[in-house]
């Protein structure tokens, strides 16, 4: 049988082609190294993204420039993901090398938001909510979150101290409250509500998103009426374990001071003025007491070392951070250190996942005792006189009243605050058919306070009866300490708060309805002041401090008591809570929400247990009508409106609202006074509330030019009703002579805008700035109703000498909280003396009257809050500068007002500028509105300039940038004070009273450094 030649070549050829094809395919399959660059639509790298083979543990991230390598084979799937981007996927095809483009998500507006028990797209947001990305925050030795906020979110308020050891105090659209300390917002970390922000290292923050308006917030009722501010940490992403290190150190020098007489310009003025100082006071000195008080140069540190990674199942992250912090005056200063781990596992064909975070922070913080005394006393004690005598020993002038050596009191007392906060949170998520998920969290947070003072010998014997000059609105005290041979204190408290939450989501679609809801259930319970205080005194020796109490010997000292701080009382606050949301878009154009929760709390009457806080909003997506498909300049436009009621229970305990007797003195017995007393010292109240703010808020948002250009606009309404006050009743009718009951109303008025924009952007050069503007008006509307009665109450008595009973500010209906309510300049008559207006308009410079000859003169609140932010990139070159001002607020200079004392200069200091007033002008410190001073001012807050070196430099980087940070460059203003930016927290807003711990201008040089 003979092969047909033909049949056989062709079957030689198939089996040929086959073996070649078999041959490609084995080739092709086997793995090699995948390289490329990931941009995004406007060709500009991704940094850090996600790299990840799909069914596979191999990730990757980006480096400088995009640049990602991976092994993979042909056919095999890359996965690219980005914060804010939509998830972007890659064929390997035959090709080794790939330039991938990732796209913003548009359905976001280039935004995750996090709301409560929840996150949403901004472009489903019917309410107002900012959001501040964690490189976006403010940078520099900064140990405070609020004062990272600073000037990022339109309506929010925030005045910082320059002492390390305060806490920025944060205003949330004008204040909500008449009550102190009770004006702050709402934290939540991570979902945990009321978490210590102080357990966050700033490199822990992914981002922040402030809910402003009530319709945002009231799903944490009756704690939302300040705000909410939501903190997102950081969290493990899967793929290759990246490990980085970002340090700096800082330089801190005084930016500004008083400009105070030295010995030889006040010796000339006495001169002049037929005057001399006593011998007790004239040493011969010259000495520069700002200079001895405060630190030519403060340091500070800030190590972050932190490290990421897992797989598909399987996430962790871990940071340690250490903060240092000197204060610019000397004793004072700030040690921290921080720990964080956190990981998530997926189970159950991922449908179960789990999460565990915990959180430590330990500070240690040294602080001033009396510290705003040793301020004044830096100020006013006389330069002619030494720090310390020929011997070694500390000066000190004792004939003098309340007149005290400052650096004498620096070193010779202390007081020292360690704090041990631990945070644990449990989060489970489940996926659950037909749209359905069920989330269940369990955080337990425990804070540990240790306070130390010391005052030695020489402070009980010098400084016994120290004037002590709180910040406003509290007003001076004389502080004796009873002891001899030194006086300690020590106490250890704690604070505990558990909580529970779960709460159940459904998502579902139909057809062009999407529909979101959550229906849930909170448990919280916080047990505060858990400790004890001791005092003892008659110590041996000076270095036994307050370590040591037993050594003292306090029972040989006659009227010694020790203290146990009845002050602090044992409290435990339970409340428990139930809350819904639901959310209805239709094709995405108009959008509906609404939410209630329901509180109840032991902390108020027991009439009043239960609290519902409702709130409604609607969204109309204008740019996804038709008539707006078809053209190209408009990329987003969005009309919202929202109502809501939040409540505000901040600083009650749950015997408030109780009757509670205690000791009222002695009853006499035969003429003289034998026993002690009892009788009722507070008033029972069962109807007592929370207060409650309803916040109306109108907005729109819009972007333009491909998202080149964009923006918002709000209008808000806040009205505060049920105002929480304590005033005097009849004695009468109750059993003390106070109640604390519900009177009164305030409102809050404004306008928010936010522009944004990106003016240049090619592969070199990249420009983007953005300005928010805000404008708020606050006013009391009553401060009684008709069962109480209330009157005008004067607020903030410094009791300078010579001004005993004077007071600057009112709470009066019509006006606004931190109203200037004093005597009005009416300049000098023809013998140098200063004059005021009586109440009829008349001259007078003698018989004046509080309150009587008082005018309302102007307040304290800021007419516009602005912030303007520039980020430039340079090839290799990033430049970002942030300016703020505050513009329109008045302030009320007490320190300089008790500083003008020109006819006592023989006995305190003066500054240089009252060279030229009369010793005869008895008036010149008098309070009134010549010290009430433009707060208004421009700062620059924040210059940095950094370079990126590029990738391959140092063999295991993957990215270097070096830096340099300025922080507070420069200030325009025309306040005369240290500097305006005086407190505008609290109820006493605006009054600059020995309370300025002088700002500091900064110098930081740092590196961000990344390994592969």
């Amino acid at each position: 049988m003979r092969f047909k030649s033909t049949s056989f070549k062709r079957s030689y050829l198939v089996l040929l082609f086959l073996f070649i094809g078999q041959f490609f395919n084995i080739a092709l399959a086997q793995e090699r190294k995948i390289t490329g660059n990931l941009v995004d639509n406007q060709n500009l790298p991704i940094i850090g993204a996600s790299v990840i083979v799909k069914g596979t543990s191999k990730a990757t991230s980006t480096g400088a420039g995009g640049t990602f390598s991976i092994t993979a084979k042909t056919g095999d799937k890359i996965v690219f993901s980005f914060l804010g981007y939509n998830p972007q996927e890659l064929t390997v095809g035959s090709a080794n090398t790939y330039k991938v483009t990732i796209q913003e998500s548009t359905a976001s507006l280039n935004d995750v938001v996090v709301v409560g028990y929840g996150k949403s797209t901004r472009k489903a947001l019917t309410s107002s909510i900012s959001t501040v990305k964690g490189d976006d925050l403010n940078k520099g030795a900064i140990s405070d979150v609020g004062q990272m906020l600073q000037g990022k979110v339109p309506g929010l308020n925030i005045s910082r101290s320059g002492d390390p050891n305060r806490n920025a105090a944060i205003i949330m659209r004008g204040a909500s409250t008449l009550r102190e300390g009770a004006q702050s917002p709402l934290f939540v970390i991570d979902g945990v509500v009321g978490a210590d922000i102080s357990i966050l290292a700033p490199d822990d923050i992914a981002s922040i998103d402030v809910l402003k308006d009530a319709a945002a917030a009231a799903i944490y009722g009756n704690r939302a009426a300040n705000g909410v501010i939501m903190v997102t940490t950081k969290k493990g992403t899967a793929g290759q374990t990246q490990l980085s290190y970002s340090g700096y150190f800082g330089v801190e020098n005084i930016s500004n001071q008083y400009d105070m007489m030295d010995a030889d310009q006040l010796r000339a003025f006495l001169a002049k003025n037929n005057s001399a100082l006593t011998p007790a006071n004239d040493k011969g000195a010259n000495t520069d007491w700002q200079k001895e008080v405060q630190r030519s140069d403060a340091l500070s540190y800030n190590h972050n070392i932190s490290m990421s990674g897992g797989t598909e199942k399987t996430t962790y992250n871990a940071s340690i951070n250490y903060f240092k912090q000197q204060g610019i005056v000397k004793t004072s200063g700030l040690d921290r250190f921080i720990g964080r781990v956190g990981v998530e596992q997926k189970a159950l064909n991922d449908k179960l996942k789990l999460g565990l975070t915990l959180s430590n922070s330990i500070s240690d913080a040294d602080l001033v005792p009396y510290r705003n005394t040793v301020l004044a006393q830096m100020l006013t004690y006389l330069p002619t006189a030494p720090v310390r005598n020929p011997d070694g020993s500390y000066f000190d002038n004792l004939i003098q009243t309340s007149y005290y050596n400052p650096v004498s009191m620096l070193e010779n007392g202390k007081e020292n605050l360690k704090t041990k906060t631990i945070l644990g949170n449990f989060t489970a998520n489940l996926k659950l058919p037909f749209g359905f998920s069920y989330d269940i969290s369990a955080s337990y947070q425990n804070t540990q306070n240790i306070y130390g003072a010391f005052y030695n010998s020489i402070y009980t014997s010098r400084y016994n009866n120290v004037r002590n000059t709180p910040d406003p609105p509290a007003n001076p005290v004389f502080v004796s300490l009873v002891g001899q041979n030194g006086v300690a204190v020590r106490n250890a408290y704690q604070n505990t708060n558990k909580i529970i939450e779960t709460y159940l989501t459904w998502n579902r679609k139909f057809g062009n309805h999407d529909i979101n809801a959550v229906v849930g259930y909170s448990y919280q319970q916080s047990l505060n002041n858990d400790g004890v205080q001791a005092t003892s005194t008659n110590f041996p020796v000076n270095e036994v401090s307050y370590n040591n109490l037993s050594l003292g010997n306090p029972y040989a000292v006659n009227d010694f008591r020790v203290n146990f701080n009845p002050d602090v009382v044992y409290q435990e606050i339970l409340m428990i809570s139930d809350f819904a949301r639901v959310n209805y878009n239709y094709k995405n154009k108009y959008l509906l929400q609404g939410s209630i929760r329901r509180d109840g709390s032991n902390v108020f009457g027991t009439n009043q247990k239960w609290g519902f806080f409702p709130s409604v909003g609607a969204a109309w997506n204008i740019d996804q009508e038709n008539f707006l498909k078809d053209q190209n300049f408009l990329s987003t436009l969005k009309l919202r409106g929202s109502y809501g009621v939040a409540g505000n229970a901040l600083g009650f305990a749950p015997l408030t609202t109780k009757l509670i007797y205690g000791a009222v003195g002695q009853f006499y017995y035969n003429g003289s006074p034998r026993e002690g007393a009892y009788g009722a010292v507070q008033n029972e109240n069962p109807d007592l509330q929370w207060e409650k703010t309803a916040t109306t808020n109108v907005g729109v948002d819009f972007t333009f030019f491909k998202g080149r250009l964009g923006g918002s606009l709000d209008w808000y309404n806040k009205k505060t009703t049920d105002l929480i006050l304590q005033f005097d009743v009849d004695q009468n009718l109750y059993p003390s002579g106070q109640l604390t009951a519900n009177v009164g109303k305030l409102t809050n008025k404004g306008l928010e805008f936010v522009l944004n924009g990106t003016p240049v952007s090619n592969d070199n050069f990249t420009w983007t700035t953005g300005i928010n503007v805000a404008h708020n008006k606050n006013k009391i509307i009553s401060l009684s109703d008709s069962q109480y009665k209330i009157d005008d109450r004067l607020t903030v008595q410094p009791d300078g000498a010579g001004q005993s009973g004077a007071t600057l500010q009112i709470l009066s209906p019509g006006q606004a909280i931190g109203t200037f309510y004093t005597f009005k300049y009416a300049g000098k008559d023809a013998n140098g003396v200063s004059q005021y207006y009586d109440a009829a308009g008349n001259i007078k410079t003698q018989g004046l009257l509080n309150k009587t000859d008082y005018y309302i003169l102007g307040n304290a609140q800021p007419k516009a809050l602005i912030g303007w932010n520039n980020n430039i990139r340079y090839k290799n070159f990033d430049l970002s500068i942030f300016m703020r001002a505050v513009l329109g607020n008045k302030i009320m200079n007490v320190t300089r007002a008790d500083l003008f004392r020109p006819n006592t200069a023989q006995f305190t200091n003066i500054p240089v500028e009252v060279e030229n007033e009369s010793t005869a002008d008895f008036n010149s410190y008098k309070y009134s509105s010549r010290f009430i001073e433009d707060g208004s001012y421009l700062r620059l807050d924040n210059a940095t300039l950094g370079y990126t070196f590029k990738k391959g430099l140092i063999p295991g980087v993957r990215s270097l940038r070096v830096y340099t940070t300025a922080n507070n460059l420069f200030v325009i203003t025309g306040y005369k004070g240290i500097d305006p930016e005086i407190n505008q927290g609290g109820t006493a807003p605006g009054v600059d009273t020995n309370n300025f711990y002088p700002k500091t201008r900064t110098f930081l040089f740092g590196l961000n450094l990344s390994f592969n």
